[in-house]
């Protein structure tokens, strides 16, 4: 490749890298926050010099970045195995097959589901706080969870604060585990969540922060748990922990997530 070729522009090169920029922003978008965003800028970086002593014709250099960009595939997916099935999850459910219009107007034909109670929600989760009443509640939202509903115990309960605080009493057989609600049904009790195990949480994080943590890392649910010990609420998406000042802000981004 000549150097002076680049200046040979046309449509095609720029509509090739618009959508080149915009997939390098979504992907940036999906790791932001994470250890792996570190990660993700170096190799840019890396294929950016590979591409410069490509262009200047600098044989040696060009050529031990190239083997080193064609060996580090295989690496990626290993590095990056939860970044890339949160990718694929999202382009195969959240944003492209489940909020577009053709979807909408072919559930409007299905049964429609009621709208979740986020008010009702975030209300017991409070009272189940001054309480200090453990809790995990999971809501499912594109992604099925039927692999999580199938380790616990199957459900169909209209949402309502009396039956959480029932389902998460202290001596209550069904308070161990995690509730999952579809729409504004709880549809499982003491579900088994997989339990994230990365040092990058905090210690003050236990079991349940952990599930939530795993679940809504590997799927697009998102979740809530009610600390045993603080009696604090927490909002789990993306697999992060997402900060709120107070409870109308934690309903009104419940609201915009679901």
């Amino acid at each position: 490749m000549k150097l002076f070729d680049i200046l040979d522009f046309t449509i095609a090169d720029a509509i090739d890298i618009l959508l080149f920029a915009a997939f390098l922003y979504y992907v940036y978008r999906l790791i932001r926050g994470t250890v792996a965003i570190n990660i993700f800028m170096g190799i840019v970086m890396i294929y950016l010099l590979w591409k410069i002593t490509e262009a200047l014709q600098m044989q040696l250099l060009s050529s031990i970045l190239g083997q080193f960009i064609g060996v580090g595939v295989f690496a990626l997916i290993v590095v990056f195995q939860q970044e890339i099935r949160r990718f694929l999850l999202t382009i195969g459910s959240t944003n492209i097959t489940a909020r577009n219009k053709l979807h909408r107007i072919f559930h409007f034909f299905k049964q429609k589901e009621s709208l979740l109670n986020v008010e009702g929600l975030v209300s017991v989760c409070h009272k189940l706080g001054t309480t200090h009443t453990g809790a995990l509640i999971v809501i499912e939202r594109s992604v099925p969870l039927d692999f999580v509903i199938a380790t616990g115990d199957k459900m169909n309960l209209e949402l309502s604060g009396p039956i959480i605080e029932s389902i998460f009493y202290k001596n209550s057989p069904l308070h161990d585990g995690a509730i999952v609600i579809r729409g504004n049904t709880i549809v499982a009790t003491r579900v088994i969540l997989p339990v994230a195990a990365e040092d990058t949480l905090p210690k003050s994080y236990g079991l349940r922060h952990r599930a939530a943590v795993s679940i809504t890392e590997k799927t697009d649910a998102t979740a809530l748990v009610v600390s045993e010990e603080t009696g604090h609420i927490s909002y789990f998406k993306n697999g992060n922990f997402v900060r709120f000042a107070n409870e109308e802000e934690l309903i009104k981004m419940i609201q915009e997530d679901n």
